[in-house]
């Protein structure tokens, strides 16, 4: 395969492999500087993931939480940019092949993020949505307004309750944050919008695995969501591992429930291309790096955010995988290429900025080092983190004013199937 076409340069090359948070934090820190860096991603925008749920369960728009690669480099002429899908890399050759051509590299950093994990679950991984990608948000989003749709066209009560049965599974922040929206649809929309579907059918359950919601926040804060989650209706099943599913029944242990919507929000894994050493492969298959990104075993290979493992003494697990470690990563990587020597480089050291999640509108849990919040608080500071951490002003104001909307009526507008889903292999 012929070489992709990339303007000559003075610099030394950094090719970055991710436009999520750790590769467009590290690109801007690097914009009109003395490198130059080829952007690769197999999307031409950027993916504001926490805000994926409010897609899937109609809150938001996916072009109000996406944003142009190209248009956030405009003038940014060392930053060049290449939609591709990055097969192998030859570390000996020190070039990349990806489905458009090689691409050669002085330095390369992996900001690849994670995909979902289902554990070896070949069943459950066939059968669920999974929730990593604006695709997939939309795809729950359709599926689940197609099936009210059926279930509105079918006297077959089982049928019905198949249909009208959302499992979700894990109870982390995602996890929490949909079956929470998903909670408030049925009890200000659902009633409205299918007023030929008996209501009680409608069911959100929420499976998590370990003793409690939120494992990484506070029980303070798990307790909380627990409670405000089963104010909402949500049936909450916890020190619950789900063990297969068909497309129809979810099986846990002894128990079955039945659905044709189930959405995995469980548990991920770092993902990234062919060619590595697996000496260089961590837990979660993330890949071990030293305190300054650099990849185990490589001298100009570098990994930040998801896909890195970095133990230190306060992080001996690694950092979380989460956007303000990932957006460190990137910061950190990029300011110590800058110094230039290595000799000079300064270590990272993770800034926890403590841990958010919200439960339907107005109502959120905050944990800041020994302080909490929740409720409205919780929410008000949820709303305005996540506001100004969108990229563009006029992303911001969409997002806001929507948002401003729906917290005074609750009214979800954008119940719209764009795009049909079809599950693969299924007609």
């Amino acid at each position: 395969m012929s070489d992709v076409y990339i303007p000559p340069s003075e610099h030394p090359r950094i090719v970055l492999i991710g436009a999520g948070f750790a590769g467009l934090y590290f690109a801007k820190k690097l914009r009109n500087k003395p490198f130059q860096v080829v952007l690769i991603d197999k999307n031409n925008f950027h993916q504001f993931q926490p805000l994926f749920y409010q897609v899937a369960t109609s809150g938001l728009e996916p072009d109000a939480i996406t944003f142009s690669v190209r248009k956030i480099f405009r003038n940014c002429t060392n930053v060049i940019f290449r939609m591709a899908d990055v097969q192998r890399i030859d570390t000996e050759g020190q070039t990349l092949e990806t489905d458009i051509g090689t691409i050669d590299y002085d330095y390369l950093v992996l900001a690849t993020g994670a995909t979902n994990n289902f554990y070896g679950m070949d069943d459950v991984e066939a059968h669920s949505m999974g929730f990593k990608s604006i695709q997939e948000s939309l795809d729950i989003r359709s599926l689940v307004l197609q099936n009210l749709e059926k279930a509105a066209n079918t006297s077959d009560l089982a049928k019905k309750e198949r249909l009208t049965n959302i499992v979700i599974v894990g109870g982390g922040p995602a996890g929490v944050e949909m079956a929470g929206a998903f909670a408030e649809f049925h009890k200000f929309n659902f009633r409205g919008d299918y007023h030929d579907i008996d209501p009680g059918l409608f069911k959100v359950f929420l499976i998590e695995a370990g003793p409690s919601l939120l494992p990484a926040m506070s029980k303070k804060s798990s307790k909380s969501a627990l409670n405000v989650l089963e104010r909402l209706g949500v049936h909450v099943h916890l020190n619950t591992a789900v063990e297969g599913y068909d497309g129809q029944e979810v099986r846990l242990g002894d128990t079955r429930i039945a659905s044709e919507s189930l959405i995995w929000t469980a548990g991920i894994k770092a993902q990234y291309p062919f060619g590595l050493e697996r000496a260089a492969v961590a837990r979660g298959h993330r890949l071990t790096t030293d305190q300054f990104n650099k990849v185990q075993g490589y001298t100009n290979i570098y990994a930040i955010g998801d896909v890195a493992y970095m133990e230190t003494q306060a992080w001996p697990d690694g950092h979380p995988q989460v956007a303000p470690a990932a957006i460190q990563h990137g910061e950190h990587l990029a300011k110590n290429l800058l110094i230039g020597d290595p000799a000079r480089w300064k270590p990272f050291k993770y800034f926890d900025k403590g841990a958010l999640a919200t439960i339907g509108k107005k109502r959120a849990v905050m944990d800041v080092g020994k302080a909490h919040a929740k409720g409205f608080i919780g929410w008000f500071i949820w709303a305005t983190v996540h506001l100004f951490s969108i990229s563009g002003f006029k992303n911001r104001l969409r997002v806001g004013v929507n948002w401003i909307n729906s917290y005074f009526s609750y009214d979800k507008r954008n119940r719209l199937i764009i795009r049909k889903y079809e599950k693969e292999g299924v007609k």
